[in-house]
């Protein structure tokens, strides 16, 4: 009994001794500052989307001949499309300097633009009475040409691409905000803007 009893303390002691070697993480210690992945994922969800209602003309001379016969190809299509703007995430970039966070940032800019196959519809097309055949290679010439009159509205309409910014930036400012809340932690935030380039 007695030898049952030196064993079960010696136990004890044992268990006591790595029990008290075990350092407990304190939530100060854990990886919860602002996180580069997440906020990445942050920028994706912020795009804005916006719809565009357009008609795409086509005008070709000469495309059908005969003798001294000759035809051109004229017709339209009538569209929806889809520009998405917003940040460019792979180009975020996150330091921490004590309480303070930097983001880096892009500018907003046209992420994608696309027409949107579901509005195309045989009423969609408008062909001129006189004109030559309209084949399926003229007509993806002119989707194709529509979705580049799109990028050239859209990049031209500092509006919408001010919103998608300040959209971006909102969104980040309340995740910081979020931390801030749930760690009893002031962070103030420094933006740094990384102006798009131009082109000539």
């Amino acid at each position: 009994m007695k030898r049952l009893t030196m064993t079960l303390l010696t136990f004890l002691t044992v268990i006591t001794c790595v029990s008290c070697g075990i350092k407990k993480e304190s939530p100060s210690q854990t990886n919860i500052d602002p996180n580069i992945t997440q906020m990445r994922a942050i920028c994706e969800l912020a795009t804005l989307k916006c719809y565009y209602h357009n008609v795409a003309k086509s005008s070709k001379s000469d495309v059908s001949r005969f003798l001294f016969w000759k035809k051109d190809r004229r017709f339209w299509i009538e569209y929806s499309g889809i520009v998405t703007m917003g940040i460019d995430a792979s180009a975020l970039d996150i330091k921490i300097s004590g309480n303070t966070v930097i983001i880096t940032m892009p500018e907003a800019k046209i992420l994608s633009t696309k027409v949107d196959e579901s509005s195309l519809t045989q009423n969609s097309f408008f062909i001129d009475s006189n004109s030559a055949k309209v084949d399926v290679k003229s007509t993806k010439e002119a989707i194709s040409d529509a979705e580049k009159e799109m990028l050239d509205t859209a990049s031209k309409d500092t509006s919408l691409l001010a919103t998608a910014q300040q959209r971006a930036q909102t969104l980040l400012e309340d995740y910081v905000n979020n931390l801030d809340n749930s760690l009893g932690k002031q962070y103030h935030i420094e933006w740094k803007i990384i102006e798009a380039e131009t082109t000539n």
